[in-house]
């Protein structure tokens, strides 16, 4: 047991290496960036100071999104798809594997499941005893189930979902921005120091270095940053990438396409002025996800999971009532409305009354 957690506490510690290199390197670039080329050897005032508010601008926005990309926890599924104590034990207790599934789609009725296992069976993950929503999976890293789970990403010692996908596509845009910047604005110190034109000295080595480091990065997140654009545009996951979901109709990779523009918006919201900046605004709460055909799946799905079926049964009992009263009183106004105009006719001579009689 000791070991264990031994080892649990030497991995936590060895998960952050990546996240402590990535730091490193981007604290660095800023000692290199505004002390060696700006401070000592730039002599342009106006050239310095314009490179140092851009710098400081793409700088500030670099790390803010890296950091809620790290530190905003994955989120995990709804208390509503835990099991139950009485389901819990009705479902260890059943030895037969049929009448464990039959459990699980009498507990999925009341949830918002349309996907399926490769199998056609709920999802179920045994180590966190819950019922999976759509889209979500467990990640063995974080010993969780992640909504929406995309994958785990060691740069970020985090697990990449619903609740930081935007920030982790933001910091993938401004990494790209940052390392363009240097690169644009180095590249001309590049040549003067190679060519002779500067002075040899400290300088010279952190310019050289910028200009490799910016270029390899650049290169780097540009494939990352282009699949990632053509995962939201095509409303995947990364997972779904590989293995496309499962309905009741059999896999489908686009189940979850809603064209472009809707797309976009489940990741970064309606309000495109703060699509750029690393604040939630994705639609929805992770749990339940547009699909390409809704009807197509209410008609097939036997888990007839709809969003009516996400609220609670008091909430539903109450919709019902109100319902059945609407209905009433629609009934009681079409019968008053019925003799207000038999009332109103005027007697052989009025078109009602012959339409009615020649039918």
């Amino acid at each position: 047991m000791a070991l264990s957690r031994g080892l649990r506490c030497c991995q936590r510690i060895f998960s952050w290496i990546p996240v402590v290199i990535i730091s490193s390197v981007v604290l660095w670039s800023y000692y290199a960036y505004v002390f060696e080329l700006c401070f000592f050897t730039i002599s342009n005032t106006l050239e310095k100071v314009a490179y140092l508010l851009v710098f400081h601008v793409c700088f500030v926005m670099f790390c803010w999104t890296y950091w809620k990309a790290i530190f905003t926890p994955p989120a995990p599924p709804s208390k509503k798809f835990h099991m139950s104590y009485t389901d819990k034990e009705r479902y260890e207790m059943e030895e037969r594997p049929d009448a464990q599934k039959q459990i699980l789609v009498d507990i999925a009725k009341r949830l918002p499941i349309f996907t399926r296992a490769a199998s056609g069976a709920i999802r179920f993950c045994d180590r966190c005893q819950v019922l999976k929503p759509d889209r979500c999976h467990h990640c063995s890293v974080c010993e969780t189930c992640v909504l929406k789970m995309d994958h785990h990403c060691p740069w970020v010692n985090n697990c990449v979902g619903f609740s930081n996908y935007k920030y982790f596509l933001l910091f993938l845009w401004y990494s790209i921005l940052y390392c363009v910047f240097i690169a644009s604005t180095v590249f001309q110190y590049f040549l003067k120091f190679w060519m002779g034109e500067l002075p040899n000295g400290p300088a010279k080595f952190h310019v050289l270095f910028l200009l490799f480091v910016a270029v390899m990065f650049f290169v780097s997140l540009m494939f990352l940053f282009g699949y990632h654009c053509w995962l939201v545009a095509r409303n995947r996951s990364t997972l779904e990438a590989f293995s496309a979901p499962v309905f009741q109709g059999g896999p489908d990779k686009n189940g979850f396409n809603v064209g472009l523009r809707r797309n976009l918006q489940q990741v970064f919201g309606e309000d495109r002025r703060l699509w750029f900046i690393p604040v939630f605004t994705s639609q929805g709460d992770g749990h339940y996800f547009p699909m390409r055909s809704l009807n197509y799946s209410e008609s097939h799905n036997p888990l007839l999971a709809n969003e009516e079926k996400w609220d609670d049964e008091e909430d539903s009992e109450e919709e019902e009532e109100e319902e059945e009263e609407r209905e009433q009183r629609w009934q009681e106004e079409r019968r008053g409305g019925g003799r207000s105009d038999e009332e109103g006719t005027d007697g052989p001579d009025d078109p009602s009354v012959t339409i009615e009689i020649d039918s």
